[in-house]
């Protein structure tokens, strides 16, 4: 099992013209065409109630937190401590004292990488995907310089799934193993990687297990429990909500014995010239002024997508990446990489990220046609320089899709290649 256990939905009762609805920016143009948004796994757009409520918190209840004896402190300590309690919810842990809010999910993945590296020394290993993104390779390769211990790494397959069985032939996951770290979708392929039974093995030698779940959380329902893992970072700007705010959830007993990663104020229990002691968790790795509005509304981001059913949104988007698949596929000179299928390996699924590459059209040209008909998708190496290396090609492009894509904005998309492809054979 890769992914938590949800109910079979019915993907065509989704109303995603309701939810366009919600979403003011969808509704405008670029260069005098309909905005077609298909860049979400960079970034996504944010419904008007998330936007009424940053403007809200700001109008309303400014101050800073835990610190102001007053109504308005007050109020923002209740607004962004509501945060973590919704998101607690959101991802099924035990307690909101096991949700760590950072700037992002890089701060989120550094904060793993800087204080699990206290733990390592010569001989010991970490272990890594190729398909990683960069904020889930620089932190580990960072902390193995310091420490002498080795960085080691999951190859794929042809078709853009783990080598598990290359993994298993190599004893990649040892006894010397002390953290795996591994993410749940990739954010090139959209290969949903199987975190549960990676986690099986890691802990089977006595490893802690780290997801970068920025791709997986906006996607798909979520349960830390049923996944396994012992620590997981996301983001809130990809999930709906506000740029600024990151989140790590941890086992308790974990993030208690790890030791702060950031000195300041609010992570301190007592302070002295001689030395200091340290609050515990989420306090000790939230040090100074947070992110207070940001935490606050990504509750209301949590709540957004919760009210449409997380499994609901999961369906919807299995069925516009299979059309994506579909349409792309059929496109001569185009490759698609990664699955190109939607149930290509089981019960994971397959994410929305839809890359690829065109023999005759470099990706940064790829991205400026498609502006300039109103289409944004994004063209590069994706923050993931070893994996195209690995597929032996510089960048790609890239698609993808969430709650508020329609197959019609893909069957746009799949005409506007077409046309760019004949422009440059024409040239």
């Amino acid at each position: 099992m890769g992914t938590p256990q949800s109910e079979v939905v019915d993907a065509t009762a989704f109303d995603v013209e309701a939810v366009r609805a919600d979403f003011p920016i969808l509704s405008r143009s670029v260069g005098g065409q309909p905005l077609v948004y298909l860049d979400s796994a960079n970034t996504s757009q944010k419904p008007q109630v998330v936007i009424d409520a940053i403007a809200e918190h700001y109008r309303e209840h400014n101050a800073n937190v835990a610190r102001a004896m007053h109504t308005l402190g007050a109020e923002a300590t209740v607004a962004y401590e509501g945060g973590r309690s919704r998101i607690a919810d959101f991802v099924g842990a035990a307690s909101a004292e096991e949700i760590v809010f950072t700037k992002n999910a890089s701060e989120a993945l550094n904060l793993c990488a800087n204080t699990l590296g206290t733990r390592l020394g010569p001989g010991d290993e970490v272990v890594v995907s190729v398909m990683e993104h960069h904020s889930n390779i620089v932190p580990w390769q960072l902390v193995c310089e310091r420490t002498g211990a080795t960085l080691r790494w999951f190859d794929i397959t042809e078709d853009g799934r783990l080598d598990l069985d290359k993994a298993a032939a190599e004893g990649l996951i040892n006894e010397r193993t002390k953290v795996v770290s591994v993410a749940w979708v990739s954010n090139v392929l959209g290969t949903v990687n199987p975190i549960t039974l990676i986690a099986e093995q890691a802990h089977a030698v006595g490893a802690v297990m780290v997801v970068d779940g920025s791709q997986g959380v906006p996607l798909m329902p979520t349960s830390v429990a049923e996944l396994g893992c012992d620590l997981l970072a996301f983001t809130g700007h990809k999930m709906v909500g506000p740029t600024g705010i990151g989140v790590l959830w941890g086992r308790y007993d974990l993030l208690a014995s790890l030791p702060p990663f950031l000195g300041g104020g609010e992570m301190i229990e007592i302070v002295r010239m001689s030395g200091s002691t340290f609050a515990p968790p989420p306090a000790r790795f939230e040090a100074g002024t947070p992110p207070i509005a940001q935490g606050a509304v990504l509750g209301v981001a949590a709540d957004y997508l919760a009210g449409h059913s997380m499994a609901a949104i999961r369906a919807h988007e299995e069925q516009v990446t299979g059309h994506a698949l579909a349409r792309l596929g059929a496109i001569k000179g185009l490759r698609i990489l990664g699955p190109e299928t939607v149930d290509a390996h089981g019960d994971l699924g397959r994410g929305g990220a839809v890359s690829f590459s065109i023999d005759t059209v470099h990706p940064h040209d790829v991205a400026q046609l498609l502006d300039s008909k109103g289409i944004a998708v994004r063209g590069g190496h994706h923050c993931a320089r070893p994996l195209h290396e690995r597929l032996g090609i510089q960048a790609s492009t890239r698609m993808s899709s969430y709650l508020y894509t329609t197959t019609a904005e893909i069957d746009a998309l799949g005409d506007a290649l077409e046309w760019t492809i004949d422009f440059f054979t024409r040239r």
